[in-house]
């Protein structure tokens, strides 16, 4: 299974959900890419920040572009509240989490938006009987 998280610059929300989904999947049963309509030329550097905190390094990571090619073979398409300038992929199943930009944020503020981000993929892997872990840990 191929699950794509997308924002509009690929710089923050759906770079740290993808991070979870990979960390937190079960084995080789699913993986996630994240993308953007209008890709960033790097990572805003708050949510770098937030991710080095719980021990996910995402310095080597770039931003980018939700294509065809990228779409391919996916299942899934989780936008990351970007309203109107979400994208949207014919024939492929989608969902929304509205969640606020981390961008230009306190620390304080994008580490909230990280939390929120882990739990719903947390959720997400758990709905889908896709979790690694029988608990998971709070923290890293």
């Amino acid at each position: 299974m191929k699950v794509i998280f997308a924002c509009v610059h690929n710089a923050g929300r759906s770079q740290m959900a993808a991070a979870f989904f990979n960390y937190f999947v079960e084995g080789s049963r699913a993986h996630a890419v994240s993308a953007g309509t209008q890709p960033a030329e790097k990572i805003h550097e708050c949510v770098l920040t937030a991710m080095h905190h719980v021990d996910i390094d995402l310095s080597a990571v770039k931003p980018q572009l939700l294509s065809d090619d990228l779409v391919e073979g996916a299942s899934l398409l989780i936008t990351m509240g970007c309203g109107e300038a979400c994208p949207f992929v014919p024939g492929l199943k989608r969902d929304d989490w509205p969640l606020p930009d981390p961008k230009g944020k306190s620390d304080d503020e994008v580490c909230e938006i990280r939390d929120e981000i882990k739990m719903r993929v947390i959720r997400l892997l758990s709905d889908l009987n896709l979790l690694k872990f029988a608990t998971v840990p709070l923290l890293f």
